[in-house]
């Protein structure tokens, strides 16, 4: 299984990145790392946009879900076909929201393997025979940053966006969702300051590069988000 997955994702992505940093004027892999990851959640786009659409249809009817729960409390036979009727009611699929999170993340995880994997010289013989082998990577990225180095700076800059991204989305939700669920504002009030943390001082030992890529598909993200809910909001 993980020999499958290598041949489909890990080792087509980091195939990718090298020719991205051969492509790219400088050999700059940090070019290489934002580039490429711009460009699959590109590609990844109209499955993010699925999940956010699900997301938002499921909030929309939780208060009517909740209503018929408690109003079938004693009766799961009577529940579920009402649970199920409100969904045809309304044409959602509670499950149309974790495929294309399904597909996305081990697509995330490659990605994010390829680029640490980018910095040793041995993962090179990975390399199809129509891609240049440059030999070693270059770690200088933009003239200055050492993207094969920890970097605190960094680390930190990611929690913050972590953080701001947790923020808009939190808002989103809330926008959406018409039930004051106090349960749910506290997990995501929690997850809000805890995540960010987290990521901090898991960032705080991972070289600069992958940072970047978490900054980027992060921004990304933020940027995903902003545009879902101008063109494709109620």
């Amino acid at each position: 299984m993980m020999e499958l997955y290598n041949t489909i994702l890990y080792q087509p992505l980091l195939n990718a990145t090298v020719f991205l940093y051969n492509f790219i004027p400088g050999s700059d892999f940090g070019l290489a790392i934002i580039t490429l990851t711009i460009l699959i959640r590109v590609i990844m786009f109209p499955l993010t946009l699925k999940t956010a659409k699900s997301q938002r249809a499921m909030a929309k009817i939780n208060p009517s879900l909740k209503a018929i729960k408690e109003k079938f409390k004693n009766d799961s036979q009577a529940q579920s076909a009402a649970i199920m009727n409100l969904y045809k009611e309304n044409n959602v699929n509670p499950l149309s929201g974790c495929l294309p999170l399904i597909i996305q993340l081990p697509i995330l995880i490659a990605l994010y393997k390829a680029f640490g994997a980018g910095f040793k010289p041995e993962s090179l013989d990975l390399l199809y025979g129509f891609i240049g082998n440059p030999g070693t990577i270059n770690t200088i990225s933009l003239g200055f940053l050492n993207i094969g180095s920890k970097n605190a700076v960094l680390a930190v800059l990611t929690g913050v966006f972590q953080f701001l991204q947790l923020r808009q989305n939190n808002a989103t939700m809330a926008a959406v969702s018409s039930d004051g669920n106090k349960e749910m504002q506290a997990m995501n009030k929690q997850m809000l300051y805890f995540f960010p943390v987290m990521i901090i001082i898991i960032g705080w030992n991972l070289p600069a590069g992958l940072l970047l890529y978490w900054v980027t598909t992060t921004l990304f993200s933020m940027g995903e988000q902003v545009y879902i809910q101008r063109r494709h909001g109620d």
